[in-house]
């Protein structure tokens, strides 16, 4: 089967992603006519806790990568601020992710830019992919977690945990912390998250010959706590650190040496020089 024809195939719009996602966009408009300081730092902290806390390194470097350790009342902690970014439970999460690694930028990647950049960012969440709809399927990518009571639990009713955020905020600090404390962050962190699927797939540059289209992209790590170094990411899967030389800032790996140092986490992966060293394009 061709790259296109993958394409077409996988083209049949999955409705009840796609309403949500343009209602999303659509509602941070009101953000614009609700703007106060208060509630852009708002956003700007939830930005940081369900994207970056949440997604980069729950989701991505401790649940999909298992690049270190924490007690499970940790994890389920994290979990919970990554469901609050919208994105999916946490296997339907991993289980996707994990699919990318295994056939990154071949026809069975979920979100390859070789389809095209508007599929690989965004195009393909909106899209029907029994692969990764139906949880029978799903789940056989993400074993170690669809045997955990907990985490089947959080995938199930990922969207309560936004609802009450919503009320929360919204009893709170009214229309402005509601418009920028859901809609406007939300929208952010789909946006920046799903750069490193298009973006650090197509722009940028490699330090390893990893076999595929993976970049390391400055700006895409600026939004993302660091995911932006995408190749480096590629070429030492379960690593922790992402940003390899000096000036690659990586603040996620910056905020599980935190949790380290109270020990939060622990068994924290990242390769050794001369791993890097035989690893070079």
């Amino acid at each position: 089967m061709s790259g296109q024809a993958l394409v077409k195939k996988s083209a049949k719009p999955h409705w009840v992603p796609l309403c949500f996602i343009a209602a999303i966009h659509i509602l941070a408009i009101g953000a614009i006519f609700n703007f106060t300081w208060s509630a852009l730092f708002l956003c700007v902290a939830l930005h940081w806790v369900t994207g970056g806390l949440g997604i980069t390194l729950c989701y991505h470097r401790l649940l999909t990568h298992r690049s270190f350790q924490a007690s499970k009342f940790v994890e389920y902690i994290l979990t919970f601020f990554a469901t609050l970014a919208c994105q999916g439970g946490p296997i339907s999460w991993v289980a996707a992710h994990r699919l990318h690694h295994a056939n990154s930028d071949e026809e069975l990647d979920p979100h390859s830019p070789v389809h095209g950049f508007f599929w690989a960012h965004m195009g393909w969440c909106m899209s029907r992919n029994k692969t990764i709809d139906d949880y029978n399927e799903y789940k056989q990518y993400a074993p170690d977690l669809a045997k955990d009571p907990v985490h089947r639990f959080l995938n199930s009713y990922h969207m309560l945990s936004t609802l009450l955020l919503a009320i929360a905020l919204y009893a709170w600090g009214g229309l402005p912390f509601l418009t920028w404390g859901i809609f406007a962050r939300t929208v952010f962190v789909y946006h920046s998250t799903w750069f490193v699927n298009s973006a650090a797939h197509v722009w940028g540059y490699q330090t390893f010959k990893t076999g595929e289209r993976s970049k390391n992209l400055w700006w895409v790590a600026l939004m993302t706590y660091g995911e932006g170094w995408h190749n480096n990411h590629h070429a030492f899967q379960t690593s922790a650190r992402h940003g390899l030389k000096w000036w690659e800032i990586d603040t996620t790996y910056w905020m599980i040496k935190v949790l380290e140092f109270f020990r939060l986490a622990k068994a924290v992966k990242v390769p050794t020089e001369r791993a890097i060293a035989n690893t070079y394009s």
